[in-house]
C-alpha cells in the first residue's frame, strides 16, 4: 500500500492520527462513538429504485482465525469502492451513525474498518459489547 492516504473528513484524519501515535486509542474511539460511517448493504428486492428496509443486508465476513462474523464499515462511500468490486450486489448502502450500528449489532459481530486499506481497524465482538456498554 504505497499510496499515502490522504483524510477525507473529520474521521480519517483522527484515524491517521492514532495509527501514527498522535493520540491515543481512546481519543480515536471516542471520535468513532461520534462519527458518521459507511454500511454496505445488499439490496433483495428493488422495485422501481425504491427498496423496502427490511430487505437490506449489511455486508459481513468471517475471521479466518476467530471465526467471528465481522461487519464491514467504512469512513466514507469513497473508501468502499475497490473493496466492494469483489462482492456483486454490494453497490449501495447507508451512512450512519457508528452508534446506531453498535445498537443494531448484536452479540457476536466484529467490526472491520476500511478492510484491505492501510488506514483501517478492527474491533472484537468482546470489545464492541464493552463500547455499548459504557454508552447505556
Amino acid at each position: 500500500m504505497s499510496q499515502e492516504f490522504e483524510p477525507k473528513n473529520e474521521l480519517e484524519q483522527k484515524l491517521l492520527d492514532a495509527q501514527s501515535g498522535r493520540i491515543p486509542p481512546d481519543e480515536f474511539i471516542e471520535s468513532l462513538m461520534g462519527s458518521d460511517v459507511f454500511m454496505p448493504v445488499y439490496e433483495k428486492e428493488q422495485i422501481g429504485g425504491f427498496t423496502p428496509s427490511k430487505s437490506a443486508q449489511p455486508l459481513t465476513l468471517e475471521d479466518e482465525e476467530s471465526g467471528e462474523k465481522v461487519l464491514v464499515l467504512f469512513t466514507s462511500p469513497d473508501r468502499a469502492k475497490g473493496f466492494l468490486q469483489d462482492f456483486p450486489g454490494y453497490d449501495g448502502g447507508l451512512v450512519t451513525e457508528f452508534t446506531w450500528v453498535l445498537e443494531k449489532l448484536g452479540v457476536g459481530y466484529g467490526i472491520t474498518l476500511n478492510p484491505g486499506q492501510e488506514m483501517g481497524l478492527e474491533l472484537e465482538g468482546q470489545a464492541l459489547q464493552q463500547l455499548a456498554a459504557s454508552r447505556s
